[in-house]
């Protein structure tokens, strides 16, 4: 079974709803045969790579809330956080592009390295104090700290181009599937989940989902073909 995973770097639901995902799926009898795939998603496409700016400072002007409602915020996303075991600064944080992210993720990705980097990203963004948006040098910081070569990531952050299509596809397969906010959780393109649900509702969902699995139905002739298997394969008949 195949969950998707659409998120974005500078969302702190994401954050929060990966964690209690993970905790469902590792109480669930079947997480060997589950394969999580992680999908792009901007909550602000478009965005100028060199607009950076505080936190409060984008949320008040965004949702057009006071500085004290903003930090209430972010202080209530702290205590989140920490239910699920997650270190969260509640000051003190930029908001920036994160475009880049995604591009080096899907690098990360062709070398086995995604969910490393993912939690590389999240963790710089949400729990470390240097920011994630003030030079391509942080992110190459991470990125080997997930383990990619440092000259392949600055390679693919040196090109605009580099990755930009497969982020641009899965932001467009997103919108197909009808996913206007982030986490979304598609699961085997059957069951999607909106939002950081708690972990119950994503062991529910996966104990439906991979329970609707459609069986495999074998057509035959209804005699012995040949076939190799564990034992050998068949000898010839004349």
């Amino acid at each position: 079974m195949r969950v998707e995973i659409w998120s974005d770097i500078a969302c702190p639901w994401c954050y929060v709803g990966k964690a209690r995902f993970e905790k469902a799926l590792a109480a669930f009898p079947h997480r060997d045969g589950v394969e999580v795939v992680h999908r792009s998603f901007e909550l602000d496409p478009g965005r100028a790579k060199d607009d950076v700016q505080p936190v409060l400072t984008m949320l008040t002007a965004k949702y057009g809330m006071s500085e004290t409602q903003a930090q209430a915020g972010e202080d209530n996303l702290g205590a989140q956080a920490a239910a699920e075991g997650l270190d969260y600064r509640t000051r003190g944080r930029d908001h920036g592009s994160t475009f880049d992210m995604h591009r080096l993720l899907h690098l990360a990705k062709e070398r086995g390295r995604q969910e490393a980097l993912l939690d590389a990203f999240y963790r710089g963004n949400f729990a470390d104090e240097r920011s994630v948006f003030d030079d391509d040098e942080r992110l190459v910081e991470l990125a080997a700290d997930a383990g990619l070569d440092e000259d392949e990531a600055r390679k693919v952050l040196a090109d605009p181009a580099a990755y930009a299509d497969e982020v641009r596809a899965d932001e467009r397969e997103a919108a197909q599937l009808g996913a206007t906010g982030v986490p979304f959780f598609v699961l085997d393109r059957a069951y999607g989940v909106s939002g950081a649900q708690p972990a119950e509702v994503f062991a529910q969902a996966l104990t439906q989902a991979w329970g609707e699995r459609t069986p495999l139905k074998l057509i035959d002739d209804g005699g012995d073909a040949d076939a190799c298997g564990p034992d050998g394969c068949a000898v010839p008949r004349g």
